[in-house]
């Protein structure tokens, strides 16, 4: 009768069990690192409050509301799913991976502070409970990662910039697009935000229109078009903006819009407690001379910017 060696098989069955346990760790590891969501824990530093459906003036309740953004400047939300940053708020669109809108205040004052330091640190955004995209969604897909609020409207303050970099804040943007008439339409925007005192901004993608495709495994839609809209309390003056995700050597006025028909366009419903009733006759009319452009930034963006790569 032949010897059976049981020390031997069991010490080569535990190696071959440590062995592929070993292995479905490196897979699982590589996985999240290139492929998969991550679900970082949230920076004290950015502080957050989801809100669900039905409850868009004020935080869930029992939690602690830490926004400076005005309840009154936030549009509807599609989704139901309000995600208010301490500077800005935003609604996510989970089938688009990205918001549908973003809304915030932009003072002279808070444009005229030291500004912060840039930090570029791209990162999910752990509010969003369904997760949000990643960086990696956007490695090798020739687009940008498009900030919807702008860094430097937020440089203000460490934290608020910082804030910008979280990808609930980020979308998929044709190069020339967002370094040329994107970027010149984001400092007219200071601009006036310098000149009326006080602006509201909103802006975001166009989710209706058919997209240029999808990035990442995140599948991270890439729209068509921009929009942008304004208002200026004080001044008592409205605009907006709808701009195609493309390389532009036309005006930024050219792609100036009512209010109505930027909600026509997105089916959002911009400023409602602000300019309903007596006041929603604003939301139709467009004052163009009533935002100042400067030339020559203008001919910079077409010489210089556009040449970008």
């Amino acid at each position: 009768m032949a010897r059976h060696n049981t020390s031997s098989d069991s010490g080569g069955f535990l190696f071959k069990t440590g062995l592929f346990a070993l292995l479905a760790g490196v897979a699982f590891w590589v996985f999240n690192q290139f492929g998969g969501k991550k679900t970082p824990e949230l920076p004290s530093s950015v502080p957050t409050t989801e809100i669900p459906q039905g409850n868009q003036n004020g935080p869930a309740s029992g939690t602690p509301n830490p926004t400076k953004v005005p309840d009154n400047i936030l549009p509807h939300s599609t989704t139901g799913v309000v995600v208010r940053h301490e500077y800005f708020a935003l609604s996510y669109h989970e089938d688009h991976e990205q918001a549908e809108w973003v809304a915030y205040e932009l003072t002279r004052e808070r444009l005229n502070q030291n500004w912060a330091a840039r930090p570029n640190t791209f990162r999910p955004d752990p509010a969003v409970r369904t997760e949000s995209a990643t960086p990696r969604d956007y490695s090798g897909s020739g687009y940008d990662r498009g900030h919807l609020v702008p860094a430097a409207d937020m440089a203000f303050d460490a934290a608020a910039i910082d804030a910008t970099f979280l990808m609930s804040n980020i979308s998929p943007q044709v190069r020339t697009f967002n370094g040329g008439v994107w970027r010149e339409l984001e400092e007219c925007t200071r601009d006036w935000a310098r000149k009326f005192k006080r602006l509201y901004v909103v802006t975001g993608p166009v989710l209706t229109q058919k997209p240029l495709g999808a990035i990442g495994f995140s599948k991270v839609t890439v729209p068509a078009s921009y929009y942008r809209v304004l208002y200026a309390p004080e001044a008592h003056k409205a605009i907006g903006f709808v701009m195609p995700n493309a390389l532009s050597t036309r005006p930024v006025m050219d792609y100036a819009v009512s209010i109505d028909e930027v909600e026509l366009i997105t089916g959002l419903d911009f400023f409602p407690k602000l300019l309903g009733g007596l006041n929603e006759e604003l939301e139709g009319s467009l004052d163009k001379d009533a935002w100042p452009v400067s030339r020559q930034r203008y001919e910079k963006r077409v010489n210089e910017w556009n040449k970008q790569q």
